[in-house]
């Protein structure tokens, strides 16, 4: 990675406070070139907390856009950060039109010639579809980074119909503790406390809302660009990769979107920007967007919409393991998508009907459900999860490359009226490692539509289809092309109450289709090196890159499974790595810890259940601030219920300001 230090403009920065309609003021941080001419602005607009929680990148990417000639700028949300007002739930109509106000604030600025256009990776890019979707008129063009067009179905939310255990529990959790942290007296003063007090006392689990809701009803539809792709009229950038959860966004919005305003790019990273892409290979992502900005912001003719509709990377054959520097491989282009490149091939299972019941901890293995690099972030060798599994191999004759999205047709019969399935497409090598390629899953309940929950009648056997998630991969001769089918997979999902029952599975009729893609020699699809700007300046005591936290103490392991042999009871303990302190060039000690459980009884789906802790302190020595914020999240379950316990617990300066705890009972709808 290339660090730039020279740009073709001198760059200045300033803090900024946007007025709304209602009198709110959100805090924004402004990075404009140095021109006497207007220039296009560029909106970041997030929850995060710009002073410390997204201080590092954007003090690196917003420079760089100012330094090749736009405003920049990152605002934080009504309710975070030092913004004023309350939080709000995610995505909400209030969220929106806050968004669409700043957009017609910064064009109407005059050093902002009137053209405006929005990034954002995961809630940024969420966020950049839906205002796009409400078209406000300065807004012409989006990049949109590991995002998704379906709130219901492809977020944290649920899979299949069924609630992802791990990330419902493990997002709410963090969301509560982000929404119940104070404002910082270095930018607002002596108000803080009062804005703070405020907060806390709007404060509502996340949770509550989420399991409320389980289906896909309006609640969901109504934050889904995937209900009407037509009301987007800026072009969209779509990025992400084969290992974050939101890949299939990109692939939706190319074939939906005109193609004169979309282009798609699907690397095999995880949940980060491109140029930080692990696995690599890294792209320069800030230059790719630079052109896509110049092409729509400034009217430059800079080639990008010559580009195929979507550039896809399309791995070779790599052995299983948690994290990976850069993957072998090749990029391919398509004109379309559907790709004229791509025939889908089905693969009859073959065998006698054999009971798919697996044990309530097949899933322990499946890796972390939004991986952002971490070193036990991607799943390990399947071949513990594909013993749990009903396995159906087909060998590999020749080379098999396959992009987009696999797809299962299953004859299933149920002797009990709910359940779940899980299918798993793994590469499998002559020494029988087994590496995951993609997966999916089906709530039983939701064969019908996602919409609606239809219990299934007890002893009736049915075809089920659904698809995996979409991958770039290519199969070698010699290996063999495994899809392993299970009942059970958590903490990803969470059980229903009848799972330890299973279901018998009848391969004749039942199929895996694969998409496969045309084999090519070469391609001439290439991206440049990385260049982010220098970090923006030191931190007291860290390392060189002025941004490396300093741990207090011994790292836990990131991802540790325990089981107990006599109890038959498994739990995964993991450490999300929010661990230790950074201390920031203004002074301020951002300290935090977490730590997720999950626990199961390998027998009982009806054992399932989860916690978070988390202990957040914001302390600045020479203003004599010192503030923390505690909270704890749990949910369990009996056979018609959730139950929910959350619980905030906040000081300033040792003092007790807000304490409550939360329990609720929530039906089992669906979930």
């Amino acid at each position: 990675m290339h660090i730039r230090t020279s740009f073709p403009h001198e760059t200045t920065h300033d803090d900024v406070r946007i007025p709304l309609h209602d009198g709110t003021r959100l805090y924004a941080r402004v990075w404009r070139p140095l021109t006497p001419e207007p220039v296009p602005a560029i909106l970041e607009y997030l929850p995060y907390r710009l002073t410390e929680g997204t201080a590092p990148r954007d003090g690196q990417r917003h420079s760089w856009y100012a330094g090749h000639g736009y405003a920049s700028v990152r605002v934080d949300m009504r309710g975070y950060g030092d913004s004023e007002g309350v939080p709000g739930e995610a995505y909400s109509a209030t969220e929106l039109a806050d968004g669409v106000e700043v957009v017609d604030w910064l064009a109407a600025q005059p050093w902002c010639d009137g053209r405006v256009g929005m990034v954002g990776i995961s809630w940024g890019g969420f966020g950049s579809l839906r205002i796009a979707a409400l078209a406000p008129e300065p807004l012409k063009a989006v990049v949109t980074v590991c995002s998704t067009d379906d709130r219901y179905d492809n977020d944290v939310h649920y899979l299949g119909g069924s609630v992802l255990a791990a990330d419902t529990h493990a997002w709410a959790a963090t969301m509560l503790a982000l929404a119940s942290r104070p404002p910082d007296p270095l930018h607002v003063g002596d108000a803080w406390r009062d804005m703070w007090l405020k907060r806390l006392e709007a404060v509502d689990p996340p949770l509550h809302t989420w399991l409320a809701h389980q289906t896909c009803d309006d609640h969901w539809r109504h934050d889904s660009v995937r209900e009407d792709y037509g009301s987007i009229d800026a072009a969209v950038l779509a990025v992400g990769g084969w290992h974050d959860p939101y890949r299939d966004t990109v692939l939706r919005l190319v074939e939906h979107l005109p193609a004169d305003r979309v282009r798609g790019i699907v690397g095999p990273w995880s949940h980060q920007y491109p140029d930080r892409g692990r696995p690599g290979p890294a792209i320069g992502f800030l230059r790719e967007t630079l052109r896509w900005w110049d092409q729509h912001l400034k009217g430059l003719d800079t080639g990008v919409m010559r580009e195929p509709l979507l550039r896809a990377y399309v791995s070779d054959s790599h052995p299983p393991a948690t994290v990976y520097g850069t993957l072998p491989g090749r990029w391919v282009g398509e004109p379309a998508w559907p790709s004229p490149h791509v025939t889908t091939v089905s693969y009859g299972l073959q065998g006698p009907a054999v009971l798919v019941r697996s044990p309530q901890h097949t899933g322990v293995d499946a890796g972390r459900f939004v991986p952002s690099g971490g070193d036990a972030d991607l799943p390990p060798d399947q071949r513990e999860e594909d013993a749990r599994s009903a396995c159906f191999e087909f060998a590999v004759g020749e080379q098999t490359w396959v992009l987009g999205r696999p797809r299962v047709r299953l004859r299933v019969t149920s002797e009990v009226s709910r359940g779940q399935v899980v299918a798993r497409l793994c590469d499998v090598a002559p020494d029988s490692s087994s590496t995951l390629v993609t997966r999916g899953a089906l709530n039983l309940s939701a064969r019908h539509g996602r919409d609606r929950a239809v219990p299934w009648e007890p002893g009736a056997t049915q075809e089920v289809a659904f698809e995996l998630s979409g991958t770039g991969h290519a199969f070698p001769p010699g290996h063999r092309i495994r899809l392993a089918v299970s009942s059970a997979y958590w903490p990803w999902i969470w059980p229903q109450p009848e799972s330890q029952a299973g279901f018998t599975l009848d391969p004749a009729g039942s199929f895996l289709e694969l998409p496969v893609r045309a084999r090519e020699a070469s391609s001439d699809i290439a991206f440049e090196e990385p260049e982010p700007a220098a970090p923006p300046g030191g931190t007291r005591g860290v390392a060189a890159d002025g941004w490396s936290p300093v741990t207090l103490d011994e790292p836990r392991p990131e991802r540790l499974v325990v089981r107990d042999v006599a109890k038959g009871e498994w739990r995964l303990e993991v450490d999300p790595r929010y661990g230790g302190t950074h201390v920031y060039p203004d002074g301020l000690e951002f300290t935090e810890d977490a730590r997720e459980t999950y626990t199961i009884d390998e027998k009982d789906p009806l054992s399932a259940r989860t916690r978070s802790d988390r202990s957040i302190r914001l302390h600045r020595p020479e203003l004599a601030w010192d503030t923390t914020v505690r909270t704890r999240s749990e949910i369990s379950c009996d056979g018609t219920d959730f139950f929910t316990s959350n619980e905030v617990m906040c000081t300033d300066g040792g003092e007790v300001v807000f304490h409550r705890t939360w329990e609720q009972r929530i039906p089992r709808t669906a979930g």
